[in-house]
């Protein structure tokens, strides 16, 4: 059976496949072949982009940036701190007893110490903040005519014309003035301050298991071995942790390594040499 081919002009309007196509107008594969890649932009909802994935954006990075800082911090110092301990006390005596009490103790006290320490240093940062975007709140309702002139003034002094920041003070203005005010006048978001708590619990875990290994290492080997297996497994952890902390932060990983075991290596130095004196003299 043949079939008769009704143009759709006939009935007063046509599809694309009624018309032929032009000699140089690209078809549909190669329109799909030149198109470009999507791209997902980024606003303050945290989303990722494609054409930077590697850039770390959006909301939450204050939050996550602190979470790292803590947990970085909280790390090295239980390795340094409860190794020099150890070491210490490892060049007085021999004594399993005490190297596990002043090691224990050293553990249980500096955990504490770092997470009482960043919960107070967080909280007044985030009092701080808060008493700021409060101030701030506050100048837009008694004055929004002069605050808007000012945040003209600061978007003039990151390069834009004087018709261009108008223009943009006023749409962000009209769309959330204080969110505008607080990131360019003060590098604040009202929806990512830092939290003390993360802080606190991230520090106070990250120094617990960071002050595990030297504690393990001294108590574990041969007597002998002692002092060389506890150096070696905290040097070889302060350069691991200032390796994975300096790929996370886009950092040079063997500057950051370097600075931690060359720090290290001198308060472990530093604290045996005090313990072998002491242990040698009959102090202890």
């Amino acid at each position: 059976m043949r079939h008769r081919v009704i143009p759709t002009a006939a009935f007063g309007f046509s599809l694309p496949f009624d018309r032929p196509r032009e000699r140089n107008e690209p078809n549909e594969r190669q329109t799909q072949r030149t198109k470009r890649p999507n791209v997902r932009l980024i606003g303050q909802d945290g989303g990722v982009s494609e054409t930077h994935p590697d850039e770390p954006h959006g909301a939450g990075l204050g939050q996550k940036l602190n979470w790292l800082r803590a947990g970085v911090l909280g790390a090295n110092d239980g390795i340094v701190s409860v190794a020099s301990l150890v070491v210490g006390v490892a060049g007085a005596t021999t004594d399993n007893s005490a190297l596990l009490v002043a090691g224990v103790a050293g553990l249980v006290g500096g955990a504490i110490s770092m997470a009482l320490g960043e919960y107070v240093s967080v909280s007044s940062q985030r009092d701080t903040e808060r008493a700021l975007i409060d101030k701030e709140r506050e100048e837009l309702r008694s004055m929004p005519d002069e605050e808007l002139d000012e945040l003209t003034d600061l978007y003039r002094s990151r390069g834009l014309s004087e018709s261009t920041a108008r223009q943009v003070a006023v749409e962000l203005t009209a769309h959330d003035a204080l969110a505008a005010h607080l990131e360019v006048e003060l590098g604040i978001d009202q929806d990512d301050l830092v939290n003390p708590w993360h802080a606190a619990i991230s520090s106070a875990i990250a120094f617990t298991i960071g002050a595990l290994l030297p504690l393990l290492a001294i108590l574990l080997p041969p007597v002998e071995w002692r002092i060389p297996v506890t150096f070696a497994a905290v040097l070889v952890a302060l350069a691991a942790t200032g390796t994975i902390s300096a790929r996370i932060g886009g950092a040079s990983p063997v500057r950051a390594s370097v600075r931690l075991v060359i720090g290290g290596a001198l308060a472990l130095m530093a604290t045996w040499l005090i313990g072998t004196l002491l242990g040698t003299t009959g102090v202890v």
